[in-house]
């Protein structure tokens, strides 16, 4: 079995793509069948299967979530580390921290229109690390 860990590059709030360096590190692993289960190392962003073609979608559920869980709440308590810190645990709270996705053939099992997307929650410039597990590797 093995873990590997994949450093994913954010630039502010919504819904990044890392589908491309998942099919590559899932191709490499040359399985046949297994389970690719993928789990965030953060408490303020997540994990989601999307659509992948038509970007609105996207823009629409982070506008959705925005409304949703909005910032500057009167009933935060937790605002040390910046208005967008309390609702961005809340949104991770509502969402997935981890997925599992089957494999089939050596490739992922996504439909057609499908993408996994790391949902950062906050105005967050930088790296996040997702944990990939692919059993049988």
């Amino acid at each position: 079995m093995s873990i590997t860990t994949l450093a994913i590059e954010v630039a502010g709030q919504g819904l990044h793509s890392f589908t491309p360096e998942l099919q590559q590190l899932v191709r490499r692993a040359a399985l046949d069948e297994s389970l690719c289960t993928l789990f965030i190392q953060h408490t303020s962003a997540s994990l989601l299967i999307q659509e992948n073609y038509d970007p609105s979608a996207r823009v629409d559920l982070e506008n959705w979530l925005n409304r949703l869980v909005p910032e500057n709440d009167p009933l935060y308590s937790h605002t040390s580390e910046g208005p967008d810190d309390m609702p961005a645990h809340i949104k991770s709270a509502l969402t997935a921290t981890s997925l599992s996705i089957p494999v089939v053939k050596g490739r992922l099992a996504l439909g057609s229109w499908q993408g996994v997307y790391l949902w950062e929650h906050r105005h967050f410039h930088g790296t996040r690390r997702v944990l990939v597990h692919l059993p049988g590797h």
